[in-house]
C-alpha cells in the first residue's frame, strides 16, 4: 500500500528538497511505496489526508497526522532517530 508523505518548509524548495531524497531514499531501501508531496507550510493543509507530515521548518499546528521534524537530514544530527520515527509511522 502506497503511503504518502507531505514534506513542507517555508518555501518547498531547498529545505524540504533535501529532506524530500531522504525521504524517499530510506523508503526504498525499507521496501516501503512512497508518495512525496512537497509544499510549503502554507499548503500543508490542502495536500491532506497523508500518513506522515516531515518539516524543515517549525509547525505547531495540529493535522491530525503524525508530524515530524526533518532538520536532522539537514543539520546531521539526530538523522538515526529521524529515520527510526519516520519507519516505524509509516510501517504500520
Amino acid at each position: 500500500m502506497k503511503k504518502k508523505v507531505i514534506v513542507a518548509c517555508g518555501g518547498a524548495v531547498a529545505t524540504s528538497t533535501i529532506a524530500a531524497n531522504k525521504v524517499v531514499e530510506l523508503c526504498k531501501e525499507n521496501g516501503i511505496d512512497v508518495e512525496i508531496c512537497q509544499v510549503r507550510l502554507s499548503e500543508i493543509g490542502s495536500n491532506l489526508p497523508a500518513d506522515l507530515i516531515v518539516t524543515t521548518s517549525k509547525c505547531k499546528r495540529d493535522y491530525g497526522v503524525p508530524l515530524l521534524t526533518g532538520m536532522p537530514f539537514i543539520s546531521g544530527v539526530g538523522v538515526d532517530k529521524t529515520k527510526a520515527n519516520i519507519l516505524k509511522v509509516l510501517s504500520r
